[in-house]
């Protein structure tokens, strides 16, 4: 097949698939878009947009060794978050599945000083999708809420993050919560959107219906965190292991701490959750706004009266 003729079906195949309703994309600013070393162009040519120094490094940090449960939608999770800073151009991406590199000073599996890499010394903000008892020790501790408290760096956090570290109460409450079950396990429930003017629900409408394993937290307050989303609680079915008072369950919020700013969303149990526009929309903006490269009102307020 002459490369002329690649091109045409190529160009065929791009075209249906936009017909049928891609997954996601997202837009790729103007700067991307110029022609890259070589004279090739933006996220369609084969060197993709061309990668600034300046860029914002976050570090995609998914411990799962603990074994217990992990979710399958893990790796897709992270491949996301790392197309979504790609293609935006928004931020550079270091995945990593191991919790060494958490440290202001990372080391090798041997104890020794690790050469190179990301560091949360070199990091701008953290994307966390740990699950239960993640291993660090003391000093990675206290160098993650330096990270964020007193260095003003930023912390993005989804789903399973929740159920990370439930003995260490300063994670909780730098998160805003912990871990208390997930009552319905997966599904369909009605959605509110609190935060109309936040840049990681504007795009949502003021009420919808979404299908996914709702996490239920405990020790959160309304006087620590800004609720973006929350799940109408009170149109589920009655279920004994549901806590929460007056179907407030918050099931997104954003938050300072000391001088960082936290997110956090119980949404993306499974994969095809990942894939949806509006989930993939809002992280995007979550970790834009944790790197400080826009603004949000992240001031707590109580519960709007329900009608």
């Amino acid at each position: 097949m002459t490369n002329a003729r690649i091109r045409v079906v190529l160009a065929g195949l791009l075209v249906a698939a936009a017909a049928a309703g891609a997954p996601w994309r997202v837009d790729v600013p103007a700067e991307a878009r110029q022609a890259a070393p070589g004279g090739q162009r933006g996220p369609g040519g084969p060197r993709g947009p061309q990668r600034p120094k300046t860029r914002k490094v976050l570090l995609a940090w998914a411990d799962t060794r603990n074994g217990i449960a992990q979710h399958d939608s893990t790796s897709h999770a992270l491949a996301v978050i790392e197309r979504l800073g790609y293609e935006s151009g928004a931020y550079d991406t270091y995945i990593r599945t191991d919790s060494n590199i958490a440290s202001m000073d990372p080391k090798r599996t041997t104890g020794e000083p690790a050469s190179g890499g990301p560091s949360l010394r070199t990091a701008d903000a953290i994307f966390f999708l740990g699950h239960r008892d993640v291993p660090v020790d003391a000093q990675q501790r206290a160098d993650l809420l330096k990270f964020v408290r007193d260095d003003g760096k930023g912390f993005v956090a989804a789903h399973t993050a929740l159920t990370a570290w439930d003995t260490w109460p300063e994670f909780a409450e730098m998160l805003g919560g912990k871990y208390d079950g997930h009552p319905w396990n997966t599904t369909s429930g009605g959605v509110v959107n609190e935060a109309p003017d936040f840049p990681a629900t504007r795009h949502f409408p003021p009420a919808f219906t979404f299908t996914d394993e709702f996490y239920q937290p405990s020790g959160f307050s309304r006087t620590s965190a800004r609720v973006l989303l929350r799940l109408d609680a009170a149109k589920l079915p009655t279920n004994a292991d549901v806590h929460v008072k007056d179907g407030d369950l918050p099931l997104v919020w954003a938050k300072q701490f000391g001088k960082g700013r936290v997110f956090y969303s119980s949404f993306g149990h499974d994969a095809k959750v990942w894939d949806d526009r509006d989930v993939a929309q809002m992280y995007l903006e979550a970790i834009k706004w944790a790197l400080g490269s826009t603004e949000g009102d992240a001031t707590p307020r109580p519960m709007p009266p329900t009608r």
